[in-house]
């Protein structure tokens, strides 16, 4: 009898691929809506598990008692206060779009500037000549972009429903990865040795500390600085200060600082006349600038070192992508792939400083 058996048997392989690829097409059609609370539970947990197994040995090693003492810390110290300021955000955010939108934003007087000692009066005539010479012109042309620019930030905090799901979805997640999380973080490695043996065993550990260095030494600072300068703001009496306080929690993530709103609350303070409160602003504005670099190193410790450019690209990529929830998401993406594009990197030895011996050792084997 003739050998009917063939090597290689094509319909079968593209069969098999093709229900493959449909299968998994299809998990991530089921699972789509559970993935952005999942992922963001996941870095929650992974950032606060320490914690957990604190509160776990204080509690009599109930396992219960922590996961319900976590899930009580995060909704009083996590979920309501965002949920308050999206909420804020786009309650305060409707007139003040409006106010811009129509061309009430005018350049102020600055009248304060003549009281500067020294060199207050130069200042004061300056500023005026520059008004005169085209300030107007130029804050009528930056005015309609003013009021682009922020109604494109709010219409991303705009979903606050989608949002709300989301943090229902996170706390969820949080609960039983808190619960089972020993178990599912054996099964990912289990699952990574199995794709990449001991490199995909160290990937998941490296992810785990990029994720880690991100939501301690990034978002937690961010957050704390946020906190403080809007309580320095609304001490001060600043008008909408639960909005600027989302905006320093923002720029604070993206690595800009405090400053850029607090500045312009100073001013505005010295402009309305109330010189004690902005003396105060300014004393209280340079504690939390100075903030971060004392509390970022202590957190980011336990994470890995991170630069700030990917920080940036990520709070800004994820924000475009994913909406608010892509603040969290883009830097912690971006440090994951740079974490183990790094490790792959320096799997080799360095290449020589010396260029010529390099191209030495090339034209001799070319001989």
């Amino acid at each position: 009898m003739k050998n009917l058996q063939r090597g290689t048997d094509l319909p079968q392989v593209l069969f098999t691929l093709m229900f493959i690829l449909v299968m998994i097409a299809a998990c991530l059609w089921v699972v789509q809506p559970f993935i952005l609370g999942f992922t963001w539970a996941c870095m929650v947990v992974i950032a606060t598990w320490p914690l957990m197994l604190k509160l776990q040995k204080l509690l009599w090693g109930r396992r219960s008692l922590a996961v319900f003492a976590m899930t009580i810390l995060l909704l009083l110290l996590f979920i309501f206060p965002i949920a308050l300021l999206v909420s804020s955000l786009i309650d305060n955010s409707a007139p003040l779009i409006a106010w811009i939108s129509k061309g009430h934003v005018e350049l102020p007087e600055l009248l304060w500037l003549q009281e500067v000692p020294y060199f207050g009066d130069k200042l004061y005539h300056s500023y005026h000549t520059l008004v005169a010479g085209g300030g107007a012109a130029i804050m009528a042309k930056v005015q309609p972009y003013l009021g682009r620019t922020t109604g494109f930030f709010v219409s991303q905090a705009g979903h606050f429903g989608r949002f709300f799901i989301h943090l229902a979805v996170m706390l969820l997640f949080s609960v039983l990865l808190y619960w089972r999380g020993e178990r599912v973080a054996y099964g990912i490695r289990h699952f990574a040795c199995r794709m990449g043996g001991r490199r995909g065993d160290a990937a998941v550990l490296l992810a785990g500390q990029a994720i880690r260095s991100v939501a301690l030494g990034v978002v937690v600072t961010a957050l704390v600085q946020a906190v403080l300068g809007g309580v320095g703001l609304a001490v001060a009496g600043v008008p909408y200060a639960t909005l600027l306080t989302v905006v320093i929690f923002m720029c604070c993530l993206v690595q800009i600082g405090p400053l850029l709103v607090l500045i312009p609350a100073i001013i505005w303070l010295y402009y309305s006349g109330d010189t004690t409160w902005g003396t105060v602003l300014i004393v209280w504005s340079c504690v939390v600038a100075t903030l971060d670099n004392v509390l970022r190193p202590m957190l980011i410790r336990m994470g890995a070192d991170l630069p700030i450019i990917l920080i940036l690209s990520g709070v800004i990529g994820g924000l475009v992508a994913f909406g608010m929830i892509g603040l969290f998401i883009g830097p912690v993406v971006l440090a994951v792939s740079y974490r183990l594009v790094t490790v792959w990197i320096h799997e080799v030895p360095e290449p020589s400083l010396d260029a010529s011996q390099v191209i030495e050792a090339l034209n001799d084997h070319d001989e």
